[in-house]
């Protein structure tokens, strides 16, 4: 059927300004209107047989004498990315989820109606080809046509095809542009599932049982975080949007599942940075009988297997520096770091009037009441953190900034605890967990008092929390991993908005 559109624009044009863009959406609205009084715009009765990249990866190999004696028939469907006219020829490269396959469509073998048709279409525009693979005169791998149709017509032109989406924020706001353009984008999105997975499989095949847990919850916690509020007409009762999973996945401990873990969606109101989303993925999991130190060997274990099967490799690279997840991942103590990396004594890292002098040479005012073990804390963030640059665990946690954690039988000042940090960011926070119900009620009460003085992050006393405890909690060891911080490292992202589909954003005016 000839479709009788406006005359073609030549070439394939780089993205125009707003006011050409209008006139090309006009013009492209016209070829769309003439498209429906044919018949049906958008048609949905094709199905391809093969995919972009599968054709190229089964006969990339072929030769053009083998494809010629040896016919190979194919159907394939994609966005339309470049366009070549010649005449009674014309050449188009599409592009599907899996890679990108030339056309050659002619009108000895199309019809002279459809090519002139093909000649009105858009980069943009979804086609479908039905034919036979050949080599070109140049050697490539392409598709002689038999047949093609269009299936949706694009009324947006694309970006550049030289330069793509060069705005950042524009990108992360029509995500869907920057994957249609940007291959590597698109890399990025898959080495992230490739990673989500490989955990997913690592923790069941050890064992770990997958569960679901409540996103909306009647009480805040299993973090300090500053929670989002929302309320629940039918209860008529306000709800908080997670902020961890913690407190219910050991619940689950009490229940008697020893080993749980759950991949999903925390929500803290809180800023946004390269480091920060107020929605997040986190990987939590717990295992009765586990202490941290089983804890850090098994995350070690873990994220070593999800880098070989994200990118291939143990040896990374991040900001032009080598991440080597091959060695076995340092540990020290919070002590231990600040005479390391701050430059104390042992002497010093102990004394607290050194502690603070060191933290106001940083610019900040600890309170008068800190502790040693708070303002080695401080110091620690403010200082050490960000020079953690190869994996590195930190234990020994003081008690007041740790209120789930155990505290050590031997030091009851500190806690069983760790966090890991990579390339100066915090990955995964573990510790043996806190199963003494008068214990934990006491920390709870601490929290409260402190929420009731102005600590918007403080935890809520969480009663049924409590109540759980009293039945009884083997002993056990949890820890969290920060999944979108870990595909940051795993795709050398510089912005946790590169790896997040779709980033909190301002609304758009």
């Amino acid at each position: 059927m000839t479709t009788h559109l406006p005359p073609a624009r030549p070439g394939a044009a780089p993205t125009p300004p707003a006011s050409d863009e209008n006139q090309l959406m006009a013009e492209r609205r016209d070829k769309l209107t003439a498209l429906r009084q044919q018949g049906v715009a958008f048609p949905n009765d094709f199905k391809p047989s093969h995919r972009a990249g599968e054709v190229a990866q089964e006969h990339g190999a072929s030769s053009a004498e083998a494809l010629e004696a040896q016919p190979i028939a194919v159907s394939v469907a994609g966005r339309m990315m470049l366009k070549r006219v010649m005449g009674k020829a014309c050449f188009a490269t599409i592009q599907d989820a899996t890679g990108r396959i030339q056309l050659y469509i002619t009108q000895d073998q199309v019809g002279e109606q459809v090519l002139a048709a093909f000649k009105h279409w858009d980069l943009g525009d979804i086609v479908a080809c039905q034919g036979t693979l050949f080599r070109t005169k140049t050697g490539e791998l392409s598709i002689k046509a038999a047949s093609v149709r269009l299936l949706v017509k694009s009324l947006r032109p694309l970006p550049d095809k030289f330069h793509g989406m060069t705005d950042q924020e524009q990108k992360y706001r029509q995500r869907y542009v920057d994957l249609i353009t940007d291959e590597a984008a698109r890399q990025r999105f898959v080495a992230r599932s490739k990673a989500v997975s490989s955990i997913r499989q690592f923790m069941v095949d050890h064992g770990f049982l997958e569960v679901e847990t409540p996103m909306l919850h009647p009480i805040p916690g299993g973090a300090n975080a500053k929670p989002f509020v929302t309320h629940h007409n039918a209860l008529d009762q306000e709800m908080f949007l997670r902020i961890a999973p913690e407190l219910y996945l050991k619940r689950l401990l009490v229940g008697g599942f020893e080993r749980v873990f759950e991949v999903n969606r925390n929500f803290r109101n809180e800023g946004i940075s390269v480091r920060h989303n107020p929605e997040f993925t986190m990987m939590e999991f717990y295992a009765a009988y586990w202490t941290h130190h089983d804890l850090m060997d098994f995350t070690e274990l873990l994220l070593r297997h999800a880098a070989q099967h994200a990118t291939g490799s143990t040896q990374l690279s991040y900001s032009g520096r080598s991440v080597n997840f091959q060695e076995p991942f340092a540990r020290m103590t919070v002590s231990q770091a600040l005479v390391r990396y701050a430059q104390l004594t042992a002497d010093q890292a102990a004394d607290a009037k050194v502690l603070h002098a060191a933290l106001k040479a940083q610019g900040e005012e600890p309170p008068a009441h800190w502790s040693v073990a708070e303002l080695q804390f401080a110091l620690f963030e403010a200082v050490v953190e960000s020079q953690l640059w190869e994996p590195t665990f930190i234990v020994d946690y003081p008690v007041e900034v740790s209120p789930l954690a155990r505290a050590s039988d031997g030091q009851p000042q500190i806690t069983e605890r760790f966090e890991l940090f990579i390339t100066g960011r915090e990955v995964a926070n573990g510790f043996s967990e806190l199963n003494d119900p008068e214990d934990q009620a006491a920390r709870f009460a601490a929290q409260a008092r402190n929420k009731e003085a102005g600590d918007e992050e403080a935890m809520y006393f969480d009663a049924d929390y409590i109540r759980a405890l009293e039945y009884g909690m083997p002993p056990a060891g949890g820890c969290g991993i920060g999944i979108d911080r870990l595909v940051m490292l795993l795709t050398d992202s510089p912005s946790i908005r590169d790896v997040i589909l779709f980033p909190a954003l301002r609304r758009e005016h």
